[in-house]
């Protein structure tokens, strides 16, 4: 790289320029910004070198924007202030701190297409070596392109506070009678391996069982991130296998829903007393000095919204109660999320539907060893791996990639800002 610069002498670069600025090039680096706001959005020059890209023109159209205004507010700031209130000169820095972290990278990206048109150029010189090094220069300008996309990128999508929170993971049988069940279990084995690999850890909060069939499970999950991780596995999950009952080899379709809330502890969700109705009731189980001898099962109902969690996991009331308020409050963080998403995006539904066959987001065929997700059409072959925790960052990831795609490519359209005029 250094060579390479060396290189680059003054002439070759003033030759560069010289042929950018005629305009052989086609490059347009010289329009101003005022001349081509009012025409469509385009891409940057030299954007189309990098391959190909999740920043459409219009992003890059608010990005120019974006350094326009940041531009101007640097020079308010930097300007004569001596008039100004302290209140907006806290104002302006903290929108020049915000628009900072995208205009920054932003601009290195733009430096970093300017440097792919000079390379481009310097790749058709004569001197084979200005040439060899040119297209290994390149390739590193590319890379650094990649990390500048994904830094700008991560900066536009909307943080939501909750991904950084712990989770409550709901896991039910659907449809398929005592294999729905069986199959719950499962997939609570495949979480709990995972949280053992993500070094998660995992309190049951409430189940409903009978030796391995698993009607219904209340998990609370503890670590740094947990519910960003796992808010992809909410809806229903299918499976087709020849259940372990069947006698004739049939190939059996059965369901389980899982629904992850983010954990309320530390959000301020205010319910009234007067609002919650507590029932008490004898707990059911195999058997135990206090199952079926006394009242120590609790159901709460949150009357406004209908919301009913029950708990008999532990032998005190007062424990069962405080526990079932846990479960409530991150029901109704959720519901309120819920709604918020809703009216922001009212196209996405993010509700994990009855437990029908029909309604699923991902099936596990065991005859084919594979799991697909038919949220984003993804399928991978290793049932196995799967199953034991191992490969389900796989099909996260691939989750999390999908869902800042859509994330950004909602972004395209903004016509709230009007572009700057000089």
């Amino acid at each position: 790289m250094n060579a390479l610069r060396a290189l680059r002498t003054r002439p070759m670069r003033a030759l560069v320029r010289d042929v950018r600025l005629s305009g052989l090039l086609n490059t347009g680096m010289t329009q101003s910004y005022a001349t081509t706001a009012q025409s469509k959005p385009a891409l940057p020059p030299g954007s189309e070198l990098a391959g190909k890209s999740n920043l459409t023109a219009k992003i890059h159209e608010k990005l120019k924007i974006m350094q326009y205004k940041h531009n101007k507010i640097m020079e308010q700031m930097t300007g004569d202030i001596s008039g100004m209130e302290r209140e907006d000169m806290a104002r302006l820095a903290k929108e020049q701190s915000s628009m900072g972290m995208i205009v920054v990278p932003y601009e290195h990206l733009l430096k970093l297409y300017s440097e792919l048109i000079e390379l481009e150029q310097m790749m058709s010189a004569d001197d084979p070596d200005l040439r060899r090094l040119a297209r290994e220069e390149r390739q590193e300008v590319l890379e650094n392109v990649v990390t500048a996309e994904n830094d700008i990128i991560n900066a536009l999508l909307p943080k939501d506070s909750a991904e950084s929170a712990g989770a409550i993971l709901e896991i039910r049988a659907g449809t398929g009678g005592d294999e729905a069940s069986i199959f719950c279990g499962d997939l609570l084995h495949m979480y709990e391996k995972y949280a053992q690999l993500r070094k998660w850890k995992l309190e049951t909060m409430s189940m409903d069982s009978e030796g391995d069939k698993i009607k219904e499970i209340v998990l609370k999950v503890s670590g740094r991130g947990v519910f960003g991780v796992l808010m992809f596995e909410s809806g229903v999950h299918r499976v087709q296998r020849v259940p372990a009952t069947e006698t004739q080899g049939r190939v059996h379709t059965s369901t389980a829903t899982v629904a992850v809330l983010p954990h309320a502890a530390n959000v301020n969700i205010v319910i009234k007393e007067s609002d919650l109705r507590i029932d008490v009731f004898r707990a059911s189980g195999k058997g135990g000095q206090h199952v079926n001898t006394t009242d120590s099962a609790v159901r709460i109902t949150h009357i406004p919204t209908g919301i009913s969690v029950e708990n008999q996991q532990e032998r005190s009331q007062i424990q069962n109660r405080e526990r079932a308020m846990q479960v409530l409050r991150a029901r109704m963080y959720e519901r309120e999320r819920s709604r918020l998403d809703l009216e922001r995006r009212a196209s996405r539904n993010k509700l994990i539907g009855s437990g029908d066959r029909s309604e699923k987001c991902r099936t596990y065929n065991y005859a084919q060893n594979r799991v697909t997700d038919h949220r984003i059409n993804f399928s991978m072959f290793n049932i196995e791996g799967m199953m034991n925790g191992t490969a389900l960052q796989i099909v996260i990831d691939q989750l999390r990639i999908q869902h800042d795609l859509d994330e950004l490519a909602s972004m395209d359209n903004f016509d709230d800002i009007s572009p700057p005029t000089q």
